[in-house]
């Protein structure tokens, strides 16, 4: 193969590169972001205010919003409706509590036709796992930090 040749086909690869290649207006995935996590939110205080106007105190209230967002979210997940919320929605489906509910309610979907314990059981956590073991590790050093920090006169 000569070197012409290698040019033409490096050229024409990253033309076809080029044209299948998916193209992303950062200010619209911005607002929908945006729009889907202040959705989300929205939901959360009307859930709030709900449970407040019952005669529920600030915590119960809290405690009864984060379920029910989390049970929707499992819901939406297991109808296959929240996958497309989080596509079109990007960071702003994915990063509420309702999208952790989503993450560990997803894999439970997929897997369930390998049974309860080997599908479900072992694969439920396959995404959501890593988050919580790393956030309980991190608040345990950091709580080590502190602790060693007020033996020491530093806090």
């Amino acid at each position: 193969m000569t070197t012409q040749e290698k040019e033409r086909q490096n050229q024409e690869y990253n033309e076809y590169v080029k044209q299948v290649t998916p193209t992303h207006s950062l200010w619209a995935n911005m607002a929908k972001a945006f729009l889907v996590g202040g959705i989300i939110c929205c939901l959360g205080q009307v859930i709030l205010n709900v449970a407040g106007n019952q005669g529920l105190d600030k915590q119960t209230a809290g405690s009864w919003c984060s379920m029910i967002l989390v049970l929707c979210s499992v819901v939406l997940t297991g109808l296959n409706l929240y996958p497309s919320i989080a596509k079109w929605g990007g960071a702003g489906a994915l990063v509420p509590i309702t999208g952790f509910a989503n993450s560990v309610a997803a894999p439970a979907v997929e897997f369930q036709k390998e049974g309860q314990v080997f599908g479900i059981g072992c694969k439920i956590f396959t995404i959501a796992g890593p988050v919580i073991l790393y956030g309980i590790f991190t608040s345990w050093v950091l709580g080590l930090g502190y602790w060693i920090g007020k033996l020491i006169g530093i806090f």
